[in-house]
């Protein structure tokens, strides 16, 4: 399912349709554990935290411009409506270009003083960064594929070798065509099946409007082909003569053609495979393990269309599920049978097969009926085996399951079902890049809180995992120093949320030591318990870690999510509030000592607790946040609104799902009272979280707010969602955030 406001994160490709998350957001670091009295700390507020108030400097002050629109009889007052530069996409509005400027002005005399603060920080970052990473080989069409970095460069080099020759050739240097580019990203690449073209997808601009290239790697030469606008993905059809890629509109960042180019000819010649006609629909394509057919498919929220076409690309496409159907499904394809996951019959999902010439619903074969405590997440189908992912109660599971045979009793097949078992009991696990659909062994990725990202691969006969690297920590890492640990706390409507832990050995429950609170809550997104190079340095220095699982995500299954989206949305923060105040019930932490973040749509998160609760919180970090959400939801013609009508409501049609979102969405209900301090971060060129949204809330939010604690924004005027593009330009935007984190805590060096 494509969304808005996701954090995407993937070797090879930039997936539309994934929901993949990596938690590199805030983690603190400090040289001390508290400056506050500690007598005092269970019961102290965030303004007896607070060391961390606005500069001698003044701040600076956005205008206010009346602007007034009437919904469903009732005036919407909005005075910094004007910071939404009237020629987006473009941003040429001179006021609004100049406030944004005095912003990152005000951001650069708080970093000042803090240099050395922030140059530590990034030096123990990438201190523990392998600066000559690699990647664990793998074999795909006969070649043995891998990416490594040289030392000093901020982006990967792809190597292959031929198994006939030996012969090895970089075939994607990355750090060459990032070159004389501020910002560089590469979104998706492939080569074609008789291993002669090479086409690839890059953003130099952070807006997500890729550009394509296709080179010819026996010559070396590229193509005088190149395409334009596309949203990212791309694929060759299994000839090699065509290249399969979806189109973005022109002025806005939707697509709703999925066209065919043919190698040699222009961009406007390109055939439409699809056309969607609906503007709340998001589209996207994936090709089959068995890479015998494309599936392309159409989803908003909780539907999905789907389709499919051979590998050549000739021939109608065929419809498997009509969005009239209303459910979603993952498709897959192994020896004359679709495989699917489908939640029709129940919201965890469901396993079921058809024969590949019969594909409609009417003969689908269950093999796993959909259960309350096991939420199916991907399938993967191979020549010998399939793997189930799923998540139990909460908890990650593989499986690797034996075809069922001809006989089916009674329509429920008898499956044989391997468990690949880990070694800890709160971890995350994925199945890897494993391109050949015949192979004796499954590539898995696997890290916990306090276990580095491991590559495994699974032996299918030998029934064990062989770890083919474990991440390098060149500064040093000891995993028995840290402890993980995951517990159950009731929201105020009874529900018990999962938080998950870690600290270092020794961490007492007293509340005396600080806490970093992270959360997401949206899009059936799930923050897994992940490793962290850069925590380390929180925890060293006394600070727990928590990940709040609020609902909104799917943590303890796919109805977790619909318990925290359209009229439960307020589940989301109420669950992160609730969290917060149960451990510090729990003495993990005192209240004013906890810091949170959030980014996207966890921006949004922060936003509403900080509303709700802002006694809470020593400091806040609202990342790319998607705060202002009544207006977004208001403007139609945003590219981005209509799909999203469905997660958040339509305020334009309804008057009740108006007067819902302008109850939580965090900019409109800022008022005039004491706040925590705050960083705010932008990319001017997001089209998921448009650069207007942090500005207006920065802009109201100095207004307003009656204390003098330091709120900055950095809005980056060369990038998008993601920000930074390298890797060491990551890191030092990382290490500014954590810097004004470690200042709120008294904490200077």
């Amino acid at each position: 399912m494509l969304t808005m406001r996701l954090e995407l994160n993937e070797d090879k490709i930039v997936n539309y349709k994934s929901t993949l998350f990596s938690v590199a957001g805030l983690l603190l670091f400090s040289s001390t554990i508290m400056a506050a009295d500690p007598t005092s700390l269970k019961k102290n507020t965030m303004s007896k935290y607070s060391r961390l108030t606005q500069l001698a400097t003044p701040a600076p002050s956005a205008k206010r411009v009346d602007s007034e629109r009437t919904y469903h009889g009732k005036t919407l007052h909005d005075p910094y409506f004007w910071l939404k530069d009237p020629s987006y996409p473009n941003v040429d509005d001179e006021p609004v270009l100049d406030y944004l400027k005095q912003e990152n002005a005000y951001h650069k005399a708080f970093l000042e003083p803090h240099k050395a603060l922030v140059d530590t920080v990034f030096e123990e970052f990438k201190g523990r960064t392998d600066e000559t990473e690699e990647s664990v080989p793998y074999i795909e069409n006969g070649y043995e594929y891998r990416w490594f970095y040289r030392e000093g460069e901020e982006y990967r080099t792809r190597e292959r070798t031929s198994l006939a020759t030996g012969k090895s050739e970089v075939f994607l240097d990355e750090t060459a065509l990032a070159k004389g580019h501020k910002y560089f990203v590469l979104g998706d690449w492939e080569i074609s099946s008789d291993n002669r073209y090479l086409a690839y997808s890059f953003d130099t601009a952070g807006d997500e409007r890729y550009q394509v290239k296709i080179q010819d790697l026996k010559t070396g030469q590229y193509l005088d082909d190149q395409l334009n606008d596309v949203q990212g993905e791309v694929s060759f059809s299994s000839d090699g003569k065509s290249l399969i890629y979806s189109l973005l509109e022109k002025e806005r960042w939707h697509a709703k053609e999925i066209k065919v180019h043919t190698i040699g000819q222009t961009q406007d010649k390109d055939l439409t495979l699809y056309t969607e006609k609906d503007d709340g629909y998001f589209i996207g394509f994936n090709q089959t393990s068995s890479k015998q057919f494309f599936v392309i498919s159409s989803s908003q929220g909780e539907v999905q269309e789907s389709y499919v076409i051979g590998s050549d690309l000739s021939g109608d496409l065929q419809l498997m599920v009509s969005r009239d159907d209303g459910f979603q499904q993952t498709i897959d394809h192994a020896h004359g049978y679709f495989y699917l996951l489908a939640n029709d019959t129940h919201k965890n999902f469901r396993l079921a097969r058809v024969k590949d010439t019969e594909p409609q619903r009417d003969n689908w074969q269950t093999l796993q009926a959909g259960r309350d405590d096991s939420y199916l997440l991907s399938l993967q189908n191979f020549d010998g085996f399939m793997a189930l992912k799923s998540r139990d109660k909460g908890f990650e599971k593989i499986e690797l399951i034996e075809y069922p045979g001809k006989e089916l009793d009674k329509g429920k097949a008898s499956l044989k079902r391997t468990n690949i078992e880990f070694p800890e009991a709160v971890f995350t696990a994925s199945v890897g890049v494993n391109p050949e659909f015949n192979t004796d062994f499954l590539r898995v990725h696997y890290q916990s809180m306090i276990t580095p990202d491991t590559t495994f691969d699974y032996q299918v006969n030998g029934k064990q995992l062989v770890t083919r690297k474990v991440k390098k920590v060149p500064s040093g890492y000891d995993t028995n120093q840290y402890e993980s640990e995951r517990v159950m706390i009731p929201a105020r409507d009874g529900v018990e949320i999962p938080v998950t832990l870690v600290y270092k050995k020794g961490f007492k429950k007293d509340g005396r030591q600080p806490m970093w609170l992270y959360g997401y809550g949206a899009y059936a997104a799930t923050i897994s318990p992940t490793f962290s190079t850069m925590r380390l340095s929180a925890l060293d220095r006394g600070f727990s870690f928590a990940i709040a699982h609020v609902r909104g995500g799917a943590m303890m299954g796919y109805q977790w999510y619909l318990d925290g989206k359209l009229d439960k949305r307020t589940n989301t923060f109420n669950d992160f509030v609730d969290v917060a105040k149960g451990l510090v019930e729990r003495d993990y932490v005192a209240a004013g000592n906890i810091s949170i973040s959030g980014r996207s749509a966890g921006g949004e998160l922060m936003g509403a607790v900080t509303i709700q609760a802002p006694e809470l919180w020593r400091s806040v970090n609202l990342g790319v946040p998607f705060v202002d959400v009544l207006n977004t939801m208001l403007d139609a013609t945003l590219p981005l609104t209509p799909p999203e009508w469905k997660e958040w409501g339509n305020p334009i049609e309804s008057a009740q799902d108006y007067a819902l979102i302008q109850s939580y969405s965090p900019y409109d209900n800022i008022e005039k009272r004491a706040y925590p301090p705050m960083y705010v971060s932008g990319g001017l060129n997001d089209p998921r979280v448009t650069y207007w949204e942090p500005a207006k809330w920065t802009a109201k939010m100095r207004a307003e707010k009656t204390d003098d604690n330091l709120l900055v924004m950095r809005i980056n005027m060369g990038a998008g969602h993601f920000a930074n593009s390298g890797r060491y330009g990551r890191l030092r935007d990382y290490a500014e955030e954590y810097a004004f984190m470690f200042l709120a805590h008294g904490i200077s060096q």
